[in-house]
C-alpha cells in the first residue's frame, strides 16, 4: 500500500459489466490514480482494487472468471478489495438469482461467506432510488473524513460520518452473510438488509449502493477507500 501523501494506485476491474466511467471519475475525485484493466496481471501492482458491477450474478461470475485467482490472492495478501453493487454480491459464496433464472448453482468469490437472496414477494423490485444508511459497527470505509485515523478519533465518530446519510440503490437481491459481524451498515426496505459488508480480516468489503452515484455521501465512501489503501 502507499504511504503518506504518495499517490494511491487503484485498479478498476473491467470484466464487461458495470458503470466504469462513473466509478473511475469518482475514484479520481477521491484522490486515486486509476487504471481501468481487463488484465488480471495488472492487479499485482495495485494498492487497492475495485470490483464494480451491474447485472446478473451468474453473468458477472462468468465474465470475471479470469480474475478469480488474482482477486482471491490480493485479498489473502491483505490488500483492499472493494465490491460495488453486483461486485459486492460477487464477494459472497452464492446467490439465489442463479436459481431463480434456472441457471443452477454459481460459485461466488466466497471472500465474505454468505448468500444473496431476493427481496420478499410483495416488495417492489428492483429497490431503486435513495435510501438511508445505518452504520452498525466501525470500519474504515465508514470513518469520518476529517476525524483523523487514530483509535480515539474513530471512537468519537459515533458510527462514522455516513451514518444516517442517503445513498443510491438499484438492486433486486441483497447479501445475507453467514456471520452477522460481516454487516457494517444496514438499510430498511421492508427488511433491514446489509448495505455495507466486510470480511473478517476487514480488507475485503462492499457496498450494495453505488457510491459513484451517491453525491457527497458516496464521495466520502470513496475517499475512505483511498485513505484505507494508504495504510
Amino acid at each position: 500500500m502507499s504511504s503518506g501523501t504518495s499517490p494511491v494506485a487503484v485498479s478498476v476491474v473491467d470484466y464487461g459489466l458495470g458503470n466504469l466511467r462513473s466509478v473511475t471519475r469518482g475514484l479520481e475525485r477521491a484522490g486515486a490514480e486509476v487504471t481501468l484493466t481487463d488484465d488480471p496481471a495488472d492487479l499485482d501492482t495495485a494498492d487497492g482494487i475495485v470490483l464494480p458491477g451491474v447485472g446478473a450474478f451468474s453473468e458477472g461470475m462468468d465474465n470475471a472468471g479470469p480474475f478469480r485467482s488474482a482477486l482471491t490472492d490480493a485479498a489473502a495478501e491483505g490488500r483492499p478489495l472493494f465490491g460495488i453493487c453486483l461486485g459486492m454480491q460477487m464477494l459472497l459464496t452464492s446467490s439465489e438469482e442463479a436459481d431463480h433464472v434456472g441457471q443452477g448453482d454459481v460459485e461466488g468469490l466466497d471472500l465474505v461467506p454468505g448468500r444473496n437472496v431476493r427481496f420478499d414477494v410483495g416488495q417492489t423490485v428492483p429497490h431503486m432510488g435513495w435510501n438511508e444508511l445505518h452504520v452498525e459497527r466501525e470500519h474504515p470505509i465508514v470513518d469520518g473524513i476529517d476525524g483523523g485515523t487514530s483509535e480515539t478519533s474513530r471512537a468519537n465518530e459515533a458510527g462514522g460520518s455516513v451514518d444516517g446519510e442517503y445513498a443510491y440503490f438499484v438492486h433486486s437481491y441483497y447479501a445475507r452473510p453467514d456471520d452477522e459481524s460481516a454487516v457494517v451498515a444496514t438499510t430498511d426496505y421492508g427488511v433491514d438488509f446489509p448495505s455495507i459488508v466486510a470480511s473478517e480480516a476487514g480488507n475485503v468489503f462492499g457496498t450494495q449502493f453505488h457510491p459513484e452515484k451517491s453525491g457527497e455521501t458516496g464521495l466520502k465512501i470513496l475517499r475512505n477507500f483511498v485513505d484505507y489503501c494508504r495504510r
